[in-house]
């Protein structure tokens, strides 16, 4: 039966054991002697820092949290007898809990306030010995480190003990499966902070003393080589989804520098605090410092966004991107092709940029509605320390984060709903029957095209694919549907951007899909026939008579 306190009596056990007793020392002088040699040598381990830890005394060692192998690689750091918490589960089994609770370990529950487990760890440090304490409160096994819990601070300043910043960093790698591979391995230790002792300290001020402690370990990670947080980004282009996703991104706590080609544009953006001219009624956050992209500082930037349509996209990549560094990742946001030989946006700048990352934002992601009232939106990677660290960035700016590693086929999916979209409308003006079929024609093809290419079939069926042909199909305001509607009554292809003030995209992605449809032995009936119609080589009439037929019209 649970104590009073939640905690069963055999927990209860454990915990008072590691308060009146301690380690068994015969156990753990033989299990050390064992361990030590072999994680020393069969993971090269690095331990850096360890005069910084006082040899008597209580100390609170506080390390992030890679693998399971975290506190026995801390432990070799220090010549004395470390304790520290594990998961409850881990002692469900009588003789392995009383192995554990042997050499220092005594039980946590995750996920919820352990009032019991902060007493165990107040006792052994007032009796004078080493608590290590992983603020994060759970493995964070890619990217950057996770988000401190307020335990450290509340646990610093009850014990008064001194508290080291350790970063451990390697044993991410040593697992994989059932097997422990001999990665290499790293320790540093910085120099100990003190506080004062405060009986009963406020949330707040635990919150405040843990904030003070977390970037010393921070500093022991980076200085290890460990993925640093994205602190800074700065966003080339400052149309509508380059000032939304910048508004979000301070939102998430990164500082952001929104780039416009003009210096009018962003003097005005400065003096308003808005984009009046792309994105207007959405105020600009304090951490969004409108520019000109020349003036933008690359030095120190973890993140860079090009917020531009695929035609442009070599201009602004041959602009910033010498200045990309190999630790910066780059998130693409164009939603089609780049010309002339019809790349994919984060192909296109993987060969010119040597970024740690890049990855794609596809789904409905509509600017002025992500900012105003959060959005869904597919991120594309194979990086999945990238994936992490932005996915969890654009969650605390309130966009549900679907996380993907197909970009092929959300980059194709993303052309394949504007083309879509921009068939449907040129087809609108026969019915809605005509509009349905030249979407459902085009987007097909497209969704073949990706296949060929070694892209996922559910990528389509899912967020990136049919839920943003949705939402750009139903939203009133789409500069796709409205070019599709401007092609049907006879407006030439080269005078749409004018019209519409903006670029859509599908103007000049169609002729590219089928460009690329041909190299690759693609049939795309539809999408030809809709090059002929954007390139002036059909009428809208005979368009609509090939989109009914399902058949090819002569040029």
């Amino acid at each position: 039966m649970p104590s009073a306190s939640g905690t069963s009596p055999e927990l209860s056990a454990h915990h008072k054991r590691a308060r009146e007793r301690g380690v068994q020392p015969i156990v753990y002088w033989v299990v050390r002697a064992v361990l030590q040699p072999f994680l020393l040598l069969y993971f090269r381990t690095t331990r850096i820092g360890r005069e910084h830890v006082p040899k008597e005394g209580p100390v609170i060692l506080a390390a992030n949290h890679r693998s399971f192998l975290d506190p026995f690689v801390v432990a070799i750091c220090v010549r004395r007898p470390i304790y520290f918490v594990a998961k409850r589960e881990l002692f469900e089994r009588r003789w392995q809990g009383w192995l554990l609770n042997a050499i220092g370990a005594f039980p946590i529950r995750r996920g919820e306030s352990d009032a019991e487990s902060m007493e165990t760890a107040i006792e052994i440090l007032g009796r004078g010995d080493v608590v290590v304490i992983f603020p994060e409160g759970t493995r964070i096994r890619t990217g950057s480190l996770g988000r401190p819990k307020r335990g450290v601070g509340r646990l610093a300043l009850e014990s008064g003990a001194p508290v080291v910043p350790v970063a451990v960093h390697g044993t991410e790698h040593v697992r994989r499966g059932w097997r422990i591979r001999p990665a290499k391995v790293k320790v540093r230790m910085g120099r100990p902070l003190t506080f004062p002792r405060v009986d009963k300290p406020s949330p707040s001020l635990a919150a405040e003393v843990t904030a003070r402690i977390w970037p010393c370990v921070e500093l022991q990670w980076e200085w290890l080589g460990g993925l640093p947080p994205l602190r800074k980004a700065a966003v080339i282009g400052a149309g509508s989804m380059g000032t939304g996703v910048a508004a979000l991104l301070a939102r998430a706590g990164l500082d952001v520098q929104l780039g416009s080609r003009s210096a009018d544009h962003a003097e005005r953006m400065r003096a308003e605090r808005r984009n009046a001219d792309h994105l207007p009624g959405i105020d600009l956050p304090e951490g969004v410092a409108p520019t000109t992209v020349g003036d933008i500082e690359l030095a120190g930037v973890d993140l860079v966004v090009f917020a531009v349509p695929a035609s442009a996209l070599p201009a602004a990549v041959g602009s910033v991107g010498a200045q990309i560094g190999e630790r910066t990742a780059v998130l693409v946001l164009a939603k089609g092709l780049v010309p002339p030989l019809g790349k994919l946006p984060s192909q296109y700048v993987r060969e010119r940029v040597k970024a740690r990352a890049i990855a794609a934002l596809g789904g409905p992601f509509h600017a002025g509605e992500a900012v105003s009232s959060g959005a869904s939106a597919v991120l594309a990677t194979t990086d999945d320390a990238f994936a992490k660290q932005l996915g969890d960035a654009l969650t605390r700016a309130c966009i549900d984060v679907e996380r993907s590693r197909d970009v092929t086929g959300v980059e194709l999916a993303g052309c394949g709903k504007n083309a879509a979209t921009l068939a449907a409308a040129a087809a609108s003006a026969s019915g809605e029957n005509a509009a349905g079929a030249a979407a459902a024609r085009v987007f097909g093809e497209v969704e073949r095209l990706a296949i060929r290419l070694g892209a996922d079939p559910e990528t389509f069926r899912g967020l990136a694919g049919i839920g943003d042909l949705m939402a750009t199909a139903l939203a009133p305001h789409s500069r796709n549907r409205r070019a599709g509607e401007l092609l049907a009554r006879g407006v030439p292809a080269g005078e749409i951007a004018g019209r519409l003030g903006a670029t859509a995209e599908a103007v000049d992605t169609v002729p590219q899909l089928t460009e690329l449809c041909d190299r690759v032995g693609c049939e795309a009936p539809a999408l030809e026939s809709l090059t002929g119609l954007v390139e002036g080589r059909i009428l809208p009439s005979r368009w609509i008579e090939d989109v009914r037929a399902g058949g090819r019209a002569a040029a």
